[in-house]
């Protein structure tokens, strides 16, 4: 037997793998069946709709804010380049969020977002059972890009001049799918000249907008006051408030005569998180992170809300943003204090303002009473909230009623605006004790580097 001649198994194109000719052949070979599978999956070799994962390693030694806030176009944000998001769900404030974020990557990647499509529905975990609204039926198109200006931008899909130019760009999902691989992959795609040359990148999959956030607060803050309600919801919310003062000054002539001058009544708004998922929810939240600030019964909210110095020096109404199914419950309208005058939607008459309504448009209608609300008292680890108290932050930095970083203690020279506390437009967290048994005050941390504490809630109210 020839134990010297190697068996079949090793040879290579004839050659025994000991030659060094063969050896040499062999590792060029697979060095070339590497080179073409590169090839393959590498973004150069793209065509027309093309589809591409991104998925890339987190070991990048860069900083993972870096790029996020940079816009080097110089001149604006480009109208012939076109970022392409997926139908955008769950609540009304959650969807804001979403649809800020999809603006802030349009941005990143210096393009015009295409006209997004909300959800009027909470069918959020059946797609299908999603009633789909487009942006411009909720907010107004041409003043959101005049407010906007030069920071983002929104386009219509007849825009579009190649339909086929599309790049299609799958975001990940789950926990494997991190905050730092999301920026990695925005990154990756801005840096790339062969994705940059298509028209529409055209993102996909599950609601890529509603959990990673690497924006800081104000970028959040100056797209929310862009998003200006059309008309239509807007008078309906006008009505509402319309019927909250008139309601106001009529108990005021009775009780205690008619109002100084011009003044009109002020009202308070409560949003009052006591139903059951709510509940449920808090409290799973409470144990998970060892706190005991969130969760708070009607009698808390009640009896804080009642000891905000000077809330009840006059009849004060208090109008009540509850869930639906907490209309009927009348032991919400019973147990304020002296001097608070507690209403729902059915109790001040404008139910049928809403109903007419699908579920979105009702929380925009209720989102603007609250926001106007001479005082507003809501939950700190609720997101309709946090961004009332997010713009009413605004209102007040943007009128220099306070600087950054200033005191919650904004003071007026009126003394019985805003229930005669002596503060403008103030706000309260009822979930955290604060002075005189009251609710604490609440104005948001403008220079965040995240949005977090308001999507996921916070105890820390900066004040």
């Amino acid at each position: 037997m020839n134990l010297s001649k190697p068996p079949k198994h090793v040879r290579f194109l004839g050659c025994y793998l000991n030659s060094k000719v063969c050896r040499c052949l062999f590792l060029i070979s697979i060095a070339l069946i590497f080179r073409a599978l590169f090839l393959i999956t590498t973004p150069l070799a793209f065509k027309h709709n093309t589809t591409f994962d991104y998925w890339f390693s987190t070991s990048s030694s860069s900083s993972s804010h870096h790029l996020v806030h940079d816009n080097s176009s110089g001149g604006g944000i480009r109208s012939d380049k076109f970022l392409e998001v997926p139908q955008i769900a769950w609540g009304l404030n959650n969807q804001k969020i979403a649809v800020a974020r999809a603006f802030l990557t349009a941005r990143m990647l210096n393009r015009t977002l295409l006209l997004p499509s909300l959800s009027a529905s909470l069918f959020y975990k059946e797609v299908n059972l999603l009633q789909s609204v487009t942006f411009d039926k909720i907010f107004q198109f041409d003043k959101f890009n005049s407010l906007c200006n030069g920071f983002v931008q929104l386009g219509r899909f007849s825009d579009i001049s190649n339909k086929s130019d599309v790049f299609d760009l799958n975001k990940g999902s789950g926990r494997k799918w991190t905050m730092e691989r999301d920026l990695e992959q925005s990154r990756k795609v801005k840096q790339d000249p062969s994705v940059d040359g298509f028209e529409v990148i055209r993102i996909l999959g599950k609601n890529p907008f509603l959990w990673h956030d690497y924006w800081p607060v104000r970028d959040y803050a100056n797209i929310f006051e862009c998003l200006v309600l059309v008309d239509e919801i807007t008078e309906e919310a006008e009505r509402v408030v319309s019927r909250i003062r008139e309601i106001g000054s009529q108990v005021i002539e009775s009780k205690a005569g008619t109002l100084p001058g011009t003044q009109q009544p002020y009202y308070v708004a409560v949003h009052m998180r006591i139903e059951k998922d709510w509940m449920i929810h808090c409290k799973k939240l409470q144990q998970r992170n060892n706190v005991t600030q969130i969760c708070s019964s009607k009698e808390e909210i009640m009896e804080r809300v009642g000891n905000i110095v000077g809330i009840n020096q006059q009849p004060t109404v208090v109008y009540l943003a509850v869930a639906d199914d907490l209309l009927e419950d009348g032991s919400v309208l019973s147990g304020w204090k002296e001097g608070l005058l507690p209403y729902e939607k059915k109790k001040l008459g404008v139910w049928d303002i809403y109903k007419k309504y699908p579920y979105l448009i009702q929380s925009a209608i209720d989102y603007e009473v609250c926001l106007r609300a001479d005082v507003f008292v809501g939950n700190s680890y609720s997101t309709f909230s946090s961004l009332i108290v997010l713009e009413r932050t605004q209102k007040l930095l943007r009128t220099g009623a306070v600087s950054e970083g200033s005191s919650c203690d904004v003071t007026t020279t009126d003394s019985n605006e805003s229930g005669g506390s002596g503060i403008r437009w103030p706000s309260y967290a009822y979930n955290i004790l604060g002075e005189s048994g009251g609710p604490r005050k609440w104005m948001t941390n403008m220079s965040d580097t995240s949005l977090q504490a308001i999507s996921y809630g916070s105890n820390d109210v900066s004040c």
